[in-house]
């Protein structure tokens, strides 16, 4: 048998006879190995839409707790679209892509504004929320209104690709449309949901991207990539990214005469993070000079670069900084880049404080566990409540 070619569309990918065969073992293995999750068989469009959000790129052992917690301080979607979005993001705190949060807070008042605060019952109604694109309202309709609904996600493309044996590239808008219509050819309209979580089960746990257990698989007599020994090349992988280091300056000011108090600043809308406070930090070089960078020390060689970078928090914050020693040291990567977060102690007048552009907060250190914070800024904040700041 040949590989199909890449432009092959996906009835000439699976048969009819494939279909049903992969319909009847999918459901036959569900009954004994479906993974058991705190939303699954949640008759509640709310709860089917919060836990699909957070496992936007995120995996089922890390979202459950978000998941419990989440649930439990915004019950409703009344309640959530009557939260402040501070609260919201707090809530969200260290799960990341927080454009999912905002994204939620916002189609929350939508729903209640434009619906009556009943989710949308259909695919096309759900993607004109913020946020919600085909395979979240695709999964939406599927598991909580139980409709026909296709959905294409990281477990269900692999697993398509195999079964259909598609050697193109997934990701392309060619590969999307071949792939969303194999799932559009797989969805039965006898239980859909069901059969769609099964899809997902199979993927996650038998056809895995690494090391699939293809000999526990119940459809790999129909599978095109097994009978073709192609399994390992399929899905074609995404090329990756350049990674750029980086080094980024983070100061933590103390506000003079007020030992207890820090000052935090909040992303605004335009910034990533947006919404979420941290304290100030700036990129200081990047590339080969992020690798050999050397963090200030207190001897007279110093004192251009210690200028420098009180200069720069002046130019791009009018954060005028008596800066002191570095106190602490992250590493963290985000996308492409892998960052070296190097932080120091500064003091700060209030007078400047008062003359700052943007969203700026003196906090105690005991209050930063009630503040949303990035994930570094967490960090950072644990770290000064168990160390304290240097004198």
């Amino acid at each position: 048998m040949s590989t199909p070619s890449v432009s092959a569309s996906a009835s000439a990918l699976l048969p009819p006879d494939s279909i049903a065969v992969i319909r009847r073992k999918l459901r036959t293995w569900s009954r004994k190995h479906q993974r058991h999750l705190p939303w699954r068989d949640e008759s509640d469009p709310y709860k089917v839409w919060i836990s699909e959000i957070m496992l936007q790129q995120t995996t089922v052992t890390a979202v459950v707790p978000y998941f419990a917690r989440f649930i439990a301080k915004f019950p409703t979607v009344e309640t959530l679209a009557n939260a402040a979005e501070a609260d919201v993001l707090k809530a969200w705190e260290g799960l990341g892509y927080y454009s999912r949060a905002r994204n939620l807070h916002r189609a929350a008042r939508q729903i209640v504004s434009d619906h009556a605060g009943q989710m949308p019952g259909t695919v096309e109604s759900l993607q004109e929320l913020p946020g919600i694109g085909r395979y979240t309202a695709g999964a939406i309709a599927s598991f909580a209104y139980d409709l026909p609904a296709p959905i294409l996600e990281a477990n269900t493309l692999r697993l398509y690709s195999r079964l259909a044996g598609f050697a193109g590239d997934p990701y392309t808008s060619q590969g999307q449309r071949v792939l969303w219509e194999v799932a559009e050819q797989l969805v039965p309209r006898s239980d859909p949901g069901r059969f769609n979580q099964a899809l997902m089960d199979l993927g996650a746990t038998v056809c895995r991207p690494e090391d699939p257990d293809c000999q526990r698989c119940p459809l790999r007599t129909v599978c095109t990539a097994w009978l073709e020994g192609t399994v390992d090349e399929i899905p074609r992988a995404k090329p990756r990214p350049l990674v750029t280091s980086l080094v980024d300056v983070c100061v933590v000011p103390v506000v003079e005469s007020r030992a207890s108090r820090l000052l935090l600043r909040r992303y605004s809308n335009q910034e990533r993070w947006a919404g979420l406070w941290d304290f100030p930090r700036l990129t200081l070089c990047s590339g080969g000079a992020a690798e050999e960078y050397q963090p200030l020390t207190t001897s007279r060689a110093d004192a251009t670069r210690r200028r420098s970078i009180v200069d720069l928090f002046d130019r791009e914050f009018g954060l005028k900084l008596a800066l002191q020693d570095k106190f602490h040291e992250l590493r963290h990567t985000v996308t492409r880049y892998r960052i070296r977060l190097v932080c120091y102690h500064a003091t700060v007048s209030r007078r400047t404080i008062r003359s700052l552009q943007g969203e700026w907060r003196e906090v105690t250190i005991d209050g930063l566990d009630d503040i949303p914070l990035t994930a570094t800024g967490r960090r950072i904040a644990q770290h000064i409540q168990t160390a304290g700041i240097p004198r």
